[in-house]
């Protein structure tokens, strides 16, 4: 059996859409970081990120079960949910590591190496080849990234100090980037959506495993409203949908122009804290959002190869 979901190359439409789900993966990734913020305070990050998984798995069974009327069957070799399952709870667990060793806007500036990483495993498993005007792209959509990570401070940038929490973080880097390429490569004709659902069952597995302790001392009845609602969001939209559309792209474009649009990340987050009156950022930050927009653009209308 084919090891790819479909043997003919993807159409321009197929690849249209998976730009757009792309960009829609983008802003329902930032919304985590700002909903997610609400519920820090009252839950620790491992037994939330346990719980939305796990929700996520259970809604995405339940929109299969709906769609194709009928319960989803043991999957084939399904060692390879596991290695996916696992790279995305490595990504995630050694993330909130780092952000206890070292802050934010660091692990923002280490994120930036997903996409370059992401085009060299797409060469070693699928030998993808990322061509000149793809590859300039990425380089300027990544300035225009950190421009807006650093705030427009040419001084935090040079301050950048690469410590144990950054290197932590780039292996969980390394295993997202390597992530995108394996969806592809282990696709054996499964659809996005029951593709997605065994990924998530894996995903979940490998983190209560790993989050256990925490879950079991966490008091969930006590917990508030908000805590509730952020879930529902993360659930909903930053996992069991930003699955599927990154599953989706990943079987349509190279790996490269699909973890692209991560870099599209922090100018939505300063975008949504503007609308939720968190305050806006200034126009210095915001021409390095339009920096990453131009570049992305182009990435978008350069040809795969």
């Amino acid at each position: 059996m084919s090891m790819t979901a479909t043997a003919e190359p993807p159409t321009l439409r197929d690849k249209i859409l998976a730009h757009a789900a792309m960009f829609l993966y983008a802003a329902l990734v930032a919304g985590s970081f700002s909903y997610g913020a609400l519920a820090a305070p009252h839950i620790g990050p491992a037994p939330l990120t346990a719980a939305r998984f796990l929700f996520a798995a259970v809604l995405m069974g339940m929109v299969l079960i709906v769609l194709s009327q009928r319960v989803p069957k043991a999957p084939t070799a399904p060692w390879r949910y596991v290695i996916l399952g696992a790279l995305m709870g490595v990504f995630f667990v050694l993330m909130f590591v780092a952000l206890r060793i070292t802050d934010p806007v660091s692990t923002g500036a280490v994120f930036t190496l997903i996409p370059l990483m992401s085009a060299f495993f797409g060469f070693v498993f699928l030998r993808q080849i990322t061509g000149r005007i793809v590859a300039a792209s990425l380089v300027v959509s990544a300035v225009g990234a950190l421009w807006v990570i650093f705030r427009g401070d040419l001084g935090r940038a040079l301050a950048f100090d690469v410590g144990r929490g950054e290197a932590i973080f780039f292996v969980g880097c390394v295993c997202q980037a390597a992530y995108g390429p394996l969806v592809r490569l282990f696709n054996r004709g499964e659809s996005v959506l029951e593709f997605t659902f065994w990924t998530l069952v894996a995903a979940t597995l490998c983190l209560v495993v790993y989050a256990l302790p925490d879950i079991i001392d966490t008091d969930w009845v006590a917990l508030p409203a908000v805590v509730w609602w952020c879930l529902a969001y993360l659930t909903i939209f930053s996992t069991a949908a930003s699955f599927f559309l990154l599953q989706f792209s990943a079987m349509r474009l190279p790996s490269s122009k699909v973890f692209a649009y991560g870099y599209l990340i922090p100018s939505f987050v300063i975008v949504l804290e503007g609308i939720l009156g968190h305050g806006w950022s200034s126009l210095l930050v915001a021409i390095g959002a339009l920096i990453t927009v131009a570049g992305l653009v182009v990435l978008a209308l350069a040809a795969d190869g």
